[in-house]
């Protein structure tokens, strides 16, 4: 295995830790007390090519592969997990299955405004009845001349107040189960579709997500992205993509509350001693390092695995699990190195706590993540 990134990817992985540093963290607590992304973040963002990490170069994007891209994962899940969801879930599950999936000219169509950030992407396959169990959708399509026709509902979208197009996950025939699922490319201000409630989070302060509502959109059939009644097989194959990509940003997240970690203990004191002195602080520290560096290794062998175009269902399943469980543990050791100050909303250590929680929830829960693994794992030995 050969993690060694290219010198342009070494080159924007600095220009991104600088811009990180000195555009986005001075304004963290901004975003956490408007629930708000500031305007000329979002033009910087662009301008540094951040919304198209996952486009291929023809279509206006940087063409990396998936070890480069989570190395550009890890410099931005260093600073707000707000900022962090929005240009993952676009740069993700948002723009993937156009990537993959679509056709020659839904591609030259979405992909070069989405590369610029002009267009931004959102994925929408849950529904009140259909989250974990994802085939459960009651949002339908019907086929009415040379258009579909939509109804329905979907929740916790991430990017939906921001997003111009949303990958969509509609019940073509219900008759067939999961394979009566289809893929569509819908547009904000397609007629029938509206944004329905924005959700009041834990975390993830400016990053948004909403309710979607479908009466009798009008979706045209050249928007049905891939085949139809592929639809769940698409949302799979999206969701199993991003998951290196977001254990990449999982991992700097964590990466960041170790160094906040020990800029900490080496300044407080107790007993009349920097508290890294003491054995039980110490041996927390050592548990997040060690932590950090497995999923470290582990992330980009993944990702490794993708760019060789490797089948990584369950590996894609353990480095999600694995990822956001690391995480949501080293947010809480951070919180108990820190202490009271860990605790308080004016520390960055409280936030991260917040924002850790969804990981072990979103795309694909802990749970869910098991259970592909333990599926896998029965096909793997039954042959």
């Amino acid at each position: 295995m050969d993690f060694q990134l290219d010198e342009d990817i070494v080159s924007l992985k600095h220009n991104i830790r600088d811009f990180i540093k000195n555009e986005v963290d001075p304004f963290a607590m901004q975003i956490e007390d408007e629930d708000h992304i500031p305007n000329e973040i979002i033009e910087k963002s662009k301008e540094m090519g951040l919304f198209s990490l996952s486009i291929p170069e023809e279509y206006g994007g940087l063409g990396i592969g998936m070890v480069g891209k989570c190395a550009l994962y890890e410099e931005i899940g260093k600073t707000h997990n707000g900022y962090t969801t929005l240009i993952g879930a676009h740069t993700g599950i948002g723009s993937v299955g156009i990537v993959e999936m679509g056709n020659e000219e839904q591609k030259r169509k979405y992909l070069p405004a989405m590369a610029r950030g002009d267009l931004i992407g959102a994925f929408a396959l849950t529904e009140p009845q259909a989250g974990s169990h994802a085939t459960n959708l009651k949002t339908t399509a019907v086929k009415k001349g040379n258009k579909y026709i939509i109804n329905g509902t979907k929740h916790y979208i991430t990017n939906a107040t921001v997003a111009d197009v949303f990958t969509v996950m509609a019940v073509t025939d219900a008759s067939k189960g999961a394979k009566g699922i289809t893929s569509f490319i819908i547009e904000r201000g397609m007629p029938g579709f509206k944004i329905g409630a924005v959700e009041r989070k834990m975390g993830l302060r400016g990053s948004h997500s909403a309710e979607l509502v479908f009466e009798d959109c009008e979706v045209p059939e050249e928007n049905v992205l891939g085949e139809v009644g592929q639809g769940y097989v698409n949302a799979l194959k999206i969701l199993a993509n991003g998951r290196a990509g977001l254990a990449a940003r999982n991992l700097g997240s964590s990466q960041k509350l170790l160094d906040m970690c020990m800029v900490h203990v080496q300044e407080r004191e107790q007993f009349n001693v920097p508290i890294i002195e003491h054995q039980a602080v110490a041996h927390m520290l050592a548990d997040i390092a060690l932590e950090i560096e497995v999923l470290r290794s582990f992330t980009y062998r993944v990702a490794w695995m993708v760019d060789r175009g490797e089948k990584v269902i369950k590996e894609a399943a353990m480095l999600k699990l694995f990822g956001s469980e690391v995480y949501n543990r080293v947010a809480d050791k951070a919180v108990q190195i820190h202490g009271g100050l860990g605790y308080i909303k004016d520390f960055p250590v409280e936030r991260y706590y917040r924002d850790a929680r969804i990981t072990r929830i979103y795309e694909g829960t802990s749970e869910i993540q098991k259970n592909i693994i333990s599926s896998q794992l029965r096909k793997e030995y039954s042959k």
